[in-house]
């Protein structure tokens, strides 16, 4: 008798330590930027955007109808830095945008570094009439740890 009370308590205790071992969703902390970080973020994303992304999006970040989703003014570049920072890590198909359908793969960057993608969303965030925070390459690695 006292063997089944024990594997049943061993029992509990494991159930009640793997709920307790869920990740929970990771939470951004607002960020502060130096100004010259900042700077330094937004010419190291541009010439990041010049290589991998002005192909599908263009140089004015338009994207192409249907295609490829424009970044100006979208909600998916203003609004929640996580989403945006998995869309990169994890890339992205057949999805509909404010109101409207874009059909082409977007293919995964994950094999960017932290503070690649971290620039290259900070330059997308502040330029094409965007005017959002930076995101930070301890926002991305927080992410990608997530995954």
């Amino acid at each position: 008798m006292n063997k089944l009370k024990i594997v049943v308590l061993l029992t509990a205790t494991s159930v009640g330590a793997m709920a307790q071992t869920k990740k929970p969703a990771p939470k951004l902390k607002a960020n502060t930027v130096s100004a010259s970080a900042l700077r330094s973020s937004l010419e190291r994303g541009k010439e990041m955007y010049a290589t991998y992304c002005v192909t599908c999006h263009q140089t004015d970040g338009g994207g192409v109808p249907n295609l490829n989703a424009p970044l100006i003014k979208s909600s998916n570049v203003v609004g929640d830095k996580k989403k945006l920072i998995n869309i990169l890590l994890k890339g992205m198909q057949g999805i509909d945008i404010d109101g409207e359908s874009y059909s082409n793969v977007m293919p995964s960057a994950s094999y960017l570094t932290d503070q690649q993608i971290a620039d290259v969303l900070t330059y997308i965030r502040n330029n094409f009439e965007n005017k959002a925070s930076a995101v930070t390459a301890a926002e991305v690695n927080l992410i990608r740890k997530s995954k």
